[in-house]
């Protein structure tokens, strides 16, 4: 896609949550350049297993890493000493962005604020991800997706209601704050563009962990109400919306709408449920959701999950329960093209999910592998002004 090409994003970057920012940025079309410290490996995530891919090149061997960073560039800098600040000042001159998903007291010490970097780019938006925020008595404290599930509630909020407290499988709050720090950076550019002015733009994982409560919290914050966790992944007001048995295994039901209980009614040939005063409503269907779900059990059991998403598909909101591994390899998902091939210069593959945006401005360029630690190190310092001596200096000191 095209729509941020022409934007230059300078992200000082590692493992999870800023290289899922600018992954939606890259696949927008921004020009991402990653600051990566020379001689200690790059980005942590470069070295994060149990998976590689040995015929690549040694710095660009995990899939951790591919999965995070196709599309992007890599220049090696070394940000601790005063020449690599220097060089990075001039990157800045030349940039729309800096994001940094560091420690929340580290931006201030490299120098990569809005205070910092205004001198050589008064346009400069300075994007900060971190775990609690740049102030306050947990500043110094490292963040991490897990941490924060567990503090803001959502481990009290998975799993069954007698078993142990429980995470969720993937790490949604890395990529959540990654998703919202886009948005951020992007806004950031947008009035940087009209108002001559760039700014600090901040987000924090425990902010957004928090946020995600969302009307959980409305709840609590004005009723009083504490949600728990609810029996088979049930929604804690609205009825049929959880799992029920099939002859073969589990279906999810989601009739959120009272039009989808009458359908459902209606694809299970029992019309009559609708007009039931136990189940006329969603207040009615919640005091007797339990023998409502013995009653749905005893008539979804009599056929297959795959029988009924044939019968509701189109008419109740449905899913059948599927493994990963199975709903990666669905029809559905190849039907949508939902996974992609990146290659390497010598033709290697690396198979990857495809970015959800779309735009009828998208283009067909082949997708960029992610790079090696240093790999465009020359040709961005050349782009943006640096001379073939300056840059052999650089390399012969170790600053790049």
């Amino acid at each position: 896609m095209a729509l941020l090409r022409g934007v230059r994003v300078l992200s000082i970057e590692q493992y999870g949550a800023g290289p899922f920012a600018t992954e939606y940025l890259a696949a927008l079309g921004a020009e991402v350049i990653k600051i990566e410290q020379p001689g200690e490996g790059g980005d942590v995530s470069r070295q994060v297993g149990p998976h590689f891919n040995p015929k690549l090149p040694e710095t660009a061997q995990s899939l951790f890493f591919h999965s995070l960073n196709t599309g992007k560039k890599s220049i090696a800098l070394d940000l601790r000493s005063e020449r690599g600040r220097g060089v990075f000042k001039r990157l800045v001159a030349k940039s729309d962005a800096v994001l940094n998903n560091l420690r929340g007291d580290v931006p201030a010490k490299l120098g990569i604020t809005y205070a910092d970097l205004s001198s050589a780019n008064p346009k400069i938006v300075c994007a900060h991800l971190s775990g609690y925020g740049r102030e306050g008595p947990r500043a110094k404290w490292p963040g991490y997706d897990y941490l924060m599930q567990a503090e803001a509630g959502y481990f009290s909020l998975t799993g069954e209601p007698d078993g142990p407290p429980s995470r969720m499988g993937l790490s949604m709050i890395d990529y959540m704050t990654g998703v919202v720090m886009s948005l951020g950076l992007v806004s950031g550019v947008l009035n940087a563009r009209s108002s001559g002015t760039g700014s600090d733009v901040d987000v924090s994982l425990f902010d957004v962990a928090l946020h995600n409560l969302n009307y959980l919290a409305a709840w609590y914050l004005n009723a009083g109400a504490t949600t728990h966790r609810q029996a088979r992944s049930a929604h804690p007001s609205l009825v049929p919306c959880q799992l029920y048995k099939t002859a073969d295994g589990w279906i999810y039901l989601m009739c959120n709408k009272e039009k989808f209980w009458l359908s459902l009614c209606a694809c299970i040939g029992h019309p009559e449920w609708a007009k039931d005063p136990r189940y006329l409503d969603f207040p009615a269907r919640w005091e007797h959701r339990d023998e409502l779900t013995e009653r749905l059990d005893e008539v979804l059991s009599v056929r297959t999950t795959g029988e009924w998403m044939e019968i509701f598909g189109g008419q109740v909101p449905a899913s059948p329960v599927l493994s990963m591994d199975d709903a990666l390899e669905s029809e559905y998902v190849h039907d949508r093209q939902r996974i992609m091939t990146v290659r390497s210069g010598d033709g290697e593959e690396v198979r990857l999910v495809r970015n959800p945006l779309s735009s009828s401005k998208s283009d067909d360029e082949p997708k960029q592998m992610a790079p090696t630690l240093g790999e465009n190190t020359g040709d961005v310092l050349l782009e943006c002004g640096f001379d073939p001596e300056e840059i052999a200096l650089l390399r012969a000191d170790g600053v790049v």
